[in-house]
């Protein structure tokens, strides 16, 4: 098959718009349309391969078939100057033979020089704002009618294969710190520490006073009576170990 070019995807959208929101992962996705004959195979190529992450990022299509492709930018901690942004995706497609396997797909497929029927779209990044419900999004039909770029735009651009997993570490939230005990906090523990073993030292002293108490009460009891004093050391003994069984 002679060198060629013509049009073999049909892509949709032409541009790529994100949802700009701070550090937070968005995608959109593309649809690859093959309107031919042909399996065709493609690549999506990016001037930002670390910013995103492309599932697929090569694959075959069928004839008279559709794939679809996710897009996701990674999050960002800072909006670009004024909402631009510069990043720019190539989506290559090629004419394979049935039974072309996606690990079988290299470079060399899609270009012309190896003799196949090429072809390569060129597609914009658009920061959009994020919609605001409950407001509908209005879909346009202007994104699907849009004129492919021209062969001129983006030659010196600098393409580069687009990754399947992310290269960027995802954001977590922030780190738990082991507690540590500091030249401050260490005093108050020691005497938090001692006020509490003292408190247990004077509670079972005061069960001790009770239950010898008790046994006086018992004994005057034995013998027909007993002082008030003792009385009165008994309810105070018991209002006094309540309170420190509070504590």
């Amino acid at each position: 098959m002679g060198s060629d070019s013509k049009e073999l995807l049909g892509i949709e959208p032409l541009e790529l718009r994100f949802p700009f929101e701070f550090m937070k992962q968005i995608s959109c996705s593309m649809e690859l349309t093959n309107r031919t004959d042909d399996y065709l195979a493609f690549k999506v190529k990016t001037t930002s391969p670390k910013k995103y992450c492309v599932r697929p990022n090569s694959g075959i299509v069928p004839p008279r078939s559709t794939s679809s492709v996710v897009v996701t930018m990674q999050a960002l901690k800072q909006a670009p100057p004024d909402m631009q942004c510069k990043d720019k995706f190539l989506v290559q497609s090629a004419v394979v033979t049935e039974g072309t396997a996606v690990k079988d797909i290299t470079g060399e497929m899609f270009k012309k020089e190896s003799g196949n029927v090429v072809d390569e779209v060129r597609l914009k990044v658009v920061y959009v704002q994020p919609p605001r419900p409950p407001s509908p999004v209005r879909e346009g039909s202007e994104e699907g009618s849009s004129p492919r770029p021209s062969w001129s735009d983006g030659t010196n651009i600098n393409y580069q294969d687009a990754t399947r997993e992310s290269d960027e570490p995802p954001l977590s939230s922030a780190r738990k710190e082991p507690l540590e005990i500091t030249s401050e906090t260490s005093p108050l523990i020691s005497r938090l520490t001692e006020e509490r073993n003292s408190a247990i030292q004077q509670n079972n002293k005061l069960r001790e006073e009770l239950d010898l108490v008790r046994r006086e009460i018992s004994k005057q009891n034995g013998n027909g009576g007993f002082p008030l004093v003792f009385v009165v050391a008994v309810a105070l003994l018991g209002i006094l170990l309540g309170y420190l069984m509070k504590r």
